[in-house]
């Protein structure tokens, strides 16, 4: 089995960089690592290709990433900074259902708020086919060559799904993780964990936060993301140890098995 390549789709939080309106340093930054679309990844192993979230630019960051098919589509959870890019799911699946493992909680949202695409009536390839798959807590699954791992994470008071595949993790929107968790993130080459400024927030882990917990695990590499303008990536980059490092938008990586 080849080495899994991971690509930042965007790194950025809710409202990305920059944010509307805003003329702080990060948002007027000429340092294109400070410009970052909503957060979402793109897998990748032997040939197997998974999308991690549809942000609100999935349609740009496919086209900036070059991306071509889908074998299947990841939800963390179903704000809208990870969902509402779905309907440009559409051109992976014009002859075909596009798999899209979630929780139960995240199905009914798209159930509720995109029920065209699982039911509606195809008219020239106007809209996407997606198949639910359910996802529960702790239990892989296969998707081509990867075995993912859902992790429950808490974001908040909300209990949201955090991906493990071999020795790589992705743990964005985190402010928790619950006891019973911590012993699926041992043995990390990688993990990604969001940090979404230098002060508290009430559900998203701050930058101390989101390293404390990276060292509690004793993840090998950790890249930070969901981003948001109070943290520029030159400053943020010299302030971090050996080994945490800043992801930014089109960052590709290759985590070992």
């Amino acid at each position: 089995m080849s080495q899994l390549e991971v690509t930042f789709l965007g790194t950025g939080t809710s409202h990305g960089i920059p944010v509307i309106g805003c003329s702080c340093p990060v948002c007027t930054s000429t340092d294109p690592r400070d410009s970052r679309y909503r957060a979402s990844i793109l897998l990748h192993q032997d040939e197997s290709t998974i999308l991690v979230d549809t942000s609100p630019e999935f349609r740009l960051q496919a086209l900036r990433a070059g991306i071509k098919g889908l074998d299947a589509v990841l939800y963390t959870h179903d704000h809208a900074d990870h969902f509402n890019g779905i309907d440009d799911l559409r051109v992976f699946c014009k002859d075909r259902c596009l798999p899209v493992y979630c929780k139960e909680d995240v199905a009914q949202a798209i159930q509720s708020r995109f029920s065209y695409v699982l039911h509606g009536e195809d008219i020239a390839g106007g809209i996407p086919h997606l198949e639910l798959k359910i996802l529960k807590a702790y239990e892989p699954v296969q998707i081509g060559s990867c075995t993912v791992l859902p992790i429950p994470i808490l974001h908040g008071k909300r209990e949201i799904f955090a991906f493990r595949i071999g020795s790589f993790a992705y743990a964005t929107d985190c402010s928790e993780v619950p006891i019973q968790s911590l012993p699926y993130f041992e043995g990390l080459d990688t993990l990604v964990v969001g940090a979404l400024r230098y002060w508290p927030h009430p559900t998203h882990y701050s930058v101390f936060e989101a390293t404390a917990f990276a060292r509690k695990v004793g993840a090998k590499r950790v890249y930070f993301t969901h981003l948001s303008h109070g943290l520029s990536h030159m400053t943020l980059s010299s302030e971090l140890p050996p080994g945490y490092l800043v992801a930014y938008d089109m960052l590709h990586i290759a985590v070992g098995n």
